[in-house]
């Protein structure tokens, strides 16, 4: 904090209640009709804007009322970066600090020293409660400011603006590139899987290239001899010989119908997803699974996004030995979101060890590949299909959650590429990935530098160093004098407000 020997020329030390009151006027929302709703989830963090707005007719718990350019400030801990300014009455989350700035205090200049960092941390650091810590005015209002020069904190806004308009434009700029990016990446997907990355080398290596549907025949075979292993093994267990014709049991998986699906390119083929690997539905989660003397970490939605598998919060079923040879993880199996939101389900990543001993729940489906196809192309295949919507096309729709189905998933087409061709692909797409996540820290790093340099400013703004002081400035101490003085005169500032009146502000008392 500013020594009292530096203090800028013409500011004054206070605390935030001296010029700031709450208002505290409790609505029930049933006794008005769509009066304009804000909540917390109206506002941009760390912006001080609204960026939307709902209706009373749409919530029923007591709401607190606020008049247009009052300061709505966000008191629950994870959102006291949420400031904002409506320019219209209405009702708002009891979440929200009403906050009315006195006579000489501008509703921006408030707002822009509430989102500084100093205030913020403060707020953090006192907050109470234990489920849902909250700032309350109290603790908020015994926060020490520095109260500038009436003329100067117009300044100061005015250029906090004009900066803050420069940086948002860089930062639009920033936003639009990583959009672009996105699409970027979504389009070597897609042209990987369509066979166009590889054009060129498939040009060149015609004459050497195995078909891919030489390969099929392969994997189908292998598919067909570990069937009859699992067979062979479940007789032995039950200590029994394997009937006549047992052989005859195994169900051939019917190839695609491909009078819909685009022509691929030369050597490639149309499989389904059944005959090229396994496809399990993981574990489900059960009161009688949450102890045990096996117990293990297992995955589900929360862990799995695309090619990433979060390690953050791993949770522990018990799971049999019989179970854990089910439902255990191998390097490179793929697993795709079970149940999800319609736009997240199917969202897929490779497991790569990063759990040793993992299992996985039912909200995911597991898809192990045999022999013949690389589990990283799987990986760029369904990608494609996550991005594409093929995987919202079979997905089942409840209220709340869409299900992929591991039937409907194992029955989905696959273009498989000749095996020589399969690592130059998945070799081409990490090359031009690697590009584009390289640009991508490159934004992220310039996203959090526009942050720092906001910051900045306020801090510059909030120490008298953004704007000159001008002598010619009434002295803040005199503003701050005439507040106190209407303060006493109106009971310590209970029910003081700002209203406009015939273009003028006028002090009065709410009713």
């Amino acid at each position: 904090m500013i020594s009292r020997e530096n203090l800028p020329q013409g500011w004054v030390r206070a605390r935030l209640g001296d010029v700031v009151e709450s208002c505290r006027e409790m609505v029930d929302p049933t006794s008005v009709s769509d009066v304009p709703y804000i909540g917390l989830e109206h506002i941009e963090k760390d912006r001080g804007t609204l960026i939307g707005r709902g209706s009373s007719n749409e919530v029923r718990s007591t709401k607190a009322r606020f008049n247009a350019g009052d300061v709505l400030y966000g008191k629950l801990r994870p959102y006291l970066n949420k400031v904002c300014i409506p320019d219209f009455d209405g009702v708002c989350s009891t979440d929200l600090l009403v906050l009315r700035p006195l006579e000489g205090i501008p509703s921006r200049f408030l707002l822009y020293r509430l989102l500084n960092s100093d205030f913020v941390e403060f707020a953090s650091s006192n907050v109470s409660g234990v489920q849902h810590p909250r700032v309350d005015f109290r603790t908020a209002a015994s926060f020490p400011v520095l109260i500038p020069p009436l003329p100067e904190q117009h300044r100061i806004v005015a250029k906090i603006e004009e900066l803050f308009s420069e940086l948002d434009a860089g930062v639009a700029a920033l936003e639009t590139a990583k959009k672009q990016l996105a699409r970027y990446r979504q389009s070597v997907l897609k042209a990987a899987v369509e066979g166009k990355l590889t054009a060129a080398w498939r040009k060149q290596h015609a004459k050497d290239i195995e078909p891919a549907s030489e390969l099929l025949k392969r994997i189908l075979k292998e598919r067909r001899e570990k069937w009859e292993a699992e067979q062979l093994a479940q007789y032995e267990a039950k200590g029994r010989k394997p009937p006549k014709n047992w052989q005859a049991k195994y169900k051939e998986p019917e190839p695609p119908d491909t009078s819909d699906l685009p022509e691929l390119p030369e050597g490639w083929v149309w499989t389904r997803i059944s005959q090229l690997g396994d496809v399990q539905l993981g574990r489900q989660r059960s009161p009688k699974h949450h102890s045990g003397t096996h117990m293990r970490p297992y995955l589900r939605v929360a862990n799995v996004f695309e090619d990433r598998i979060d390690t953050a919060d791993v949770k522990e079923m018990n799971f049999t030995p019989s179970e854990f040879k089910t439902y255990k993880l191998a390097y490179g199996d793929i697993l795709l979101n079970e149940g999800q939101s319609l736009e997240l389900v199917g969202r897929p990543a490779m497991y790569r060890n990063e759990v040793e001993g993992a299992c996985f729940q039912n909200t995911l489906v597991r898809f192990r590949t045999y022999d013949g196809l690389d589990p990283r192309l799987a990986l760029l295949v369904f990608r494609a299909y996550f991005h594409t919507g093929r995987f919202q096309k079979i997905a089942s729709w409840t209220t709340s959650i869409a299900h992929l189905g591991a039937g409907r998933f194992a029955e989905l087409e696959f273009p498989l590429p000749p095996l020589a061709e399969q690592d130059v692909i998945v070799a081409e797409v990490e090359r031009l990935l690697s590009v584009a996540d390289e640009v991508e820290q490159t934004i992220l790093a310039e996203l959090r530098r526009a942050d720092r340099l906001r910051q900045r400013i306020l801090k510059k703004a909030f120490e008298g160093k953004l704007v000159p002081q001008d002598p010619a400035d009434e002295p803040a101490a005199e503003l701050l004098k005439r507040i106190r003085e209407m303060k006493h005169i109106h009971g310590n500032g209970r029910g003081l407000r700002k209203q406009k009146t015939k273009g003028r502000a006028v002090l009065s008392l709410m009713e």
